[in-house]
């Protein structure tokens, strides 16, 4: 099945969901590590594939790079989702993301912050590139 712009809108929604889910259980204040495990659960509870921990390939002018980067969970190979538990998001955290959607070939990707009060209004921030355009309706 190739992946269409409603396909993405409905997976999205059941990841804002198990995100919400874990944060509305543990509220906020725990380490990055804790919120990644419980969302992995989450996810296998509403069984949604996702890869976690990926290394995110790095090729340059036809060399694999081995830089180390790992995508916090890719989802059904379409949907990069950072986890954090910070302060503030900061650019770097924007940069971050932004960059693995492209070098994984995702359209869309999600940051959850989960040290806020409310994750759904002030804890994500979401992402699409020229990938999502692309996609049919």
């Amino acid at each position: 099945m190739k992946p269409s712009k409603t396909y993405l809108t409905d997976l999205t929604y059941q990841v804002n969901g198990a995100a919400i889910e874990v944060h509305k259980a543990l509220g906020a204040g725990l380490l990055e590590s804790t919120y990644h495990k419980c969302m992995k659960h989450e996810l296998v509870l509403r069984g949604i594939s996702f890869m976690t921990e990926m290394l995110v390939p790095v090729n340059y002018k036809g060399l694999a790079i081995d830089a180390n980067l790992r995508c916090d969970l890719f989802i059904e190979n379409i949907l990069t989702v950072e986890l954090k538990s910070v302060d503030k998001l900061m650019p770097i955290h924007e940069a971050q993301i932004i960059t693995y959607m492209k070098l994984l070939g995702s359209p869309k990707g999600i940051i959850y912050n989960f040290n806020t009060v409310n994750l759904y209004s002030e804890g994500q921030k979401t992402y699409v590139n020229d990938l999502f355009r692309l996609l049919p309706e």
